[in-house]
């Protein structure tokens, strides 16, 4: 009985490997039926050498707004009628009667510029007014030179009608205020000349009460 077995087994080797045969050939066969795939192939791709450039930001300045001319505007026309002005000044003579002093002009130097002299302190005291009358050499520049006192007189500011007498209270006064006249120079055949003997009155008179 044993041996029986034995030579199935034996009988049926052959048969177990023609078939484990058969199915690895199938098995090939279905793997290569699939689809096939076939490859492309790519082509190289060569990029080209370049710089790499870094672009910063910056600030931007805003645009400068345009100036606008402004309209042309046509200047009025002004309907201007010359008028003839006399260059010649008027040059005052100032005269003094017998009483005042003796008579003399003074206007044909009229200063550039005067002060006014102090009121003496005296004569406001006393309630007096009155004049004085200067002579001085104008020098070559306008300056004066060599002041001296013509004539002083004085009267009282209640008797405004009443007549003036000698008095020398205000001649110191005078005096101060003559040395700060400043006069046009004096020209005579081109060149600037000094004049002497020229009069100059002050006037002294306080202010009435309403």
């Amino acid at each position: 009985m044993a041996d029986t077995k034995r030579y199935t087994f034996v009988a049926m080797a052959p048969l177990v490997v023609f078939l484990l045969f058969i199915f690895m050939v199938l098995l090939v066969s279905t793997g290569d039926s699939g689809d096939v795939v076939k490859a492309r192939k790519i082509g190289d791709v060569i990029m080209p050498d370049r710089e790499i450039e870094t672009i910063t930001s910056e600030e931007v300045e805003p645009p400068e707004e345009p100036e606008i001319a402004p309209p042309d505007i046509a200047p009025p026309q002004l309907d201007v009628t010359p008028i003839a002005v006399s260059a010649a000044a008027s040059k005052p003579d100032i005269n003094f009667s017998q009483g005042q002093g003796a008579l003399f002009r003074d206007g044909d130097y009229i200063p550039l510029f005067k002060v006014q002299p102090i009121y003496p302190r005296r004569a406001k005291e006393r309630n007096m007014e009155g004049y004085v009358i200067v002579a001085f050499t104008i020098t070559e520049s306008g300056t004066i030179e060599e002041a001296y006192v013509m004539e002083g007189k004085c009267r009282s500011a209640s008797n405004r009608a009443g007549e003036f007498s000698e008095c020398s209270m205000f001649n110191s006064a005078t005096l101060r205020a003559a040395a700060k006249l400043k006069y046009k120079p004096t020209v005579r055949d081109g060149r600037a000349v000094a004049v002497a003997d020229v009069p100059h009155k002050f006037t002294f008179e306080l202010e009435q009460d309403s």
